[in-house]
């Protein structure tokens, strides 16, 4: 690499040797960066005047003192005079006549970096024949000939004035590509508007953030490029901008399924007028989702903790009311009081029976995503829920083709695909009807599962409320808790949950997120770390039936002397282990070691203990007890991640 720097600077320095011309290049410190032979010949300069890093004061100096410039009476206000008009670093061109009786133009064009080059030319010939030119072409009038020669001034001018405005062109040009280049790897849609609404600029990502649009929009108006349908959704927040008005906001794109954030920066002029609008969007359906999923997570923890205590003493007056009920019958001699005793004992069971629900509701409930044959699941569900179903009324399954297992929550997603389906058999009632449950993905970002019957389909009151807690249509046989439910395992895991009505009745429509399982089915050497003697024995063999290969510990000493085979891919230890140091402990080591292996925890602690809380925040983790394909699931879905 030194070598082919010196032999370009060799390169380069023959070069400039070989061009007529004196030249010099000085950095903004007025220090010589380069000059060639010529430039030390024209002007007679000893070495340590030509050598990269002299001063350009001294240089004067030098010049001064030598004479160059004639007479001059005061040399240190000359040399000052000098430096100063360098600093300025203008570009210029002057002509003038040296002591030595030569003529030379002086030709200066700054540096975007600072400092100057500049190019002294010896035109003593050119001066030699515009003086024969005047003293002998007498026909040619006076005022022509000055004409002429300050033309030729003005041309020389002009030139030194395009080769500087080409160096700014060329640096302009550079800086436009590398900031092309990195709007190009944003992985975000860069572009501005004039005021007219068409795209001035484009870093060419509008498909990227809108798989279905184009990407060569520069010159198209914005609603043509984004369509009817998006367009719609920015229009105002554009508006705005236009107005002077910046905006950050974010839409649902209907036709790609994905939400998209936008920001609006406007473009002020000097005057305040607005020149156009500066847009950034970017695809934030993940994080979205994410959202979506802790919003969901830290309303059903207020709900629990609001609804806990009173449930507590709930149940603790239904199972007083019972008793009495029970020590009531065994006493009352009338049937009036027993019908009136076993109706409020049937009640109060049923009150006992709504606690259940919203528990189940309220509490916490992990979600267990598994590599799912979705196609097959809707098979099994269907074989499921038609025995279910009247006379009548039948269930027809249809699904696309997915192309390989999906991370699905499958029981969460029976338990919410069996309540729509009863749901809907409930609302077609004793007369013939048909429920068609349907699955396909919408780009490749959700999967859409709709629910469709035949009935008569959702009042306006239900299209409002039918999501709210204990909202119901069906009197006392309801509890209302059934797409509360169905709502709370959707908006869990990230997704959506629509309400309508078509020419036919009832749709409900799921929107979960698309995530494919791992295609990785290579087996792998495991690290299982487990005190418990039986619980290591089931949990090998549930990695063994998965595929992979075991080898055991139970302390975290063993397991980091084991930890130093080769070709361990995994290493999943228990938090709680026998011996001073728990799997916490042993990861973090491991992990300062920096051990290649992926590393899991598993536990049975409650999620309130702050060693659990601890190990989560750093570590993947999965809750005792679990069942084969749950473990298969948190393997895959950590390996995906």
């Amino acid at each position: 690499m030194a070598s082919s720097e010196t032999e370009r600077t060799r390169m380069t320095e023959a070069g400039l040797n070989l061009i007529q011309q004196a030249l010099s290049i000085y950095d903004a410190d007025l220090t010589l960066v380069i000059s060639n032979r010529p430039f030390r010949e024209m002007f007679n300069l000893p070495v340590e005047h030509v050598t990269p890093g002299a001063s350009f004061e001294g240089t004067i100096r030098y010049l001064v003192e030598c004479g160059e410039y004639g007479e001059v009476d005061d040399p240190e206000g000359f040399i000052a005079t000098r430096v100063e008009q360098a600093r300025a670093f203008q570009a210029h061109y002057m002509e003038r006549t040296r002591a030595n009786g030569r003529t030379i133009s002086v030709e200066g064009s700054p540096l975007p970096q600072g400092g100057w080059v500049t190019v002294y030319t010896d035109i003593t010939g050119i001066k030699r024949q515009e003086k024969l030119l005047r003293a002998r072409s007498v026909e040619l009038s006076g005022q022509l000939l000055s004409h002429a020669e300050q033309l030729s001034q003005t041309n020389r001018e002009l030139a030194a004035s395009n080769a500087a405005l080409e160096e700014a062109k060329r640096q302009l040009t550079e800086m436009e590509a590398r900031t092309r280049m990195v709007t190009e790897m944003m992985p975000a849609h860069i572009a501005h508007v004039g005021p007219d609404g068409r795209y001035t600029y484009s870093n060419r990502k509008l498909n990227a953030v809108m798989p279905s649009r184009p990407s060569d929009i520069v010159g198209s108006f914005i609603g043509d490029a984004l369509g009817d349908e998006a367009f719609s959704r920015i229009q105002p927040n554009l508006d705005r901008a236009l107005a002077g008005e910046a905006s950050v906001f974010e839409f649902n794109h209907e036709e790609s399924g994905r939400r998209i954030r936008a920001a609006f920066t406007p473009e002020i002029g000097p005057d305040s007028t607005v020149l156009g609008v500066y847009i950034l969007s970017m695809d934030v359906t993940d994080e979205a989702q994410a959202r979506a999923a802790l919003a969901q997570t830290r309303k059903r923890e207020l709900a629990a903790q609001l609804t806990s205590g009173l449930a507590h003493d709930f149940a603790n007056l239904l199972t007083i009311i019972l008793g009495l009920q029970g020590r009531l019958a065994r006493i009352a001699p009338t049937a009036d009081a027993q019908e009136l005793i076993t109706a409020t004992q049937a009640a109060a069971r049923r009150g006992g029976d709504l606690l259940n629900r919203i528990a189940s509701i309220t509490g916490r409930r992990a979600m267990h995503p598994t590599p799912t044959d979705l196609p097959a699941f809707l098979a099994d569900l269907h074989t499921m829920a038609a025995p279910t179903l009247p006379n009548g009324v039948t269930l027809t399954v249809a699904t696309d083709l997915f192309p390989s297992p999906l991370m699905l929550d499958a029981g969460g997603l029976q338990d919410s695909l069996l309540n729509l389906i009863l749901n809907a058999r409930d609302a077609i009632g004793d007369a013939p009807g048909q429920i068609t449950l349907s699955a396909r993905s919408l780009g490749d970002t959700w999967v859409e599962i709709t629910v469709a019957d035949t009935g008569p389909g959702f009042s306006e009151e239900a299209l409002t409320r039918a999501l709210d807690p204990f909202f119901t249509t069906k009197g006392e046989e309801g509890s209302g808790l059934g797409l509360s439910m169905v709502y709370d395992v959707t908006k869990l895991c990230g997704g959506r949950l629509k309400l309508s009505n078509t020419d036919h009745g009832a749709l409900v429509t799921l929107s979960l997120p698309l995530r494919r399982a791992s295609e990785d089915t290579e087996p792998k050497l495991v690290l299982l770390v487990e005190d418990s003697p039986d619980i290591r024995e089931i949990v090998r063999e549930m990695l063994t039936q998965i595929g992979h290969n075991v080898i055991e510990a139970a302390s975290a000493d063993e397991a980091e002397q084991l930890a130093e085979i080769p070709g361990i891919d995994l290493i999943l230890s228990d938090i709680m282990l026998g011996g001073s140091r728990t799997g916490f402990d042993l990861l973090n080591a491991l992990a300062d070691g920096q051990h290649p292996a992926r590393t899991l925890l598993m536990t049975s602690l409650p999620p309130s203990d702050e060693i659990r809380r601890a190990a989560a925040a750093r570590y993947p983790l999965i809750t005792k007890p679990f069942t084969q394909d749950a473990l298969a699931g948190f393997l895959t879905t950590e390996q995906a991640a």
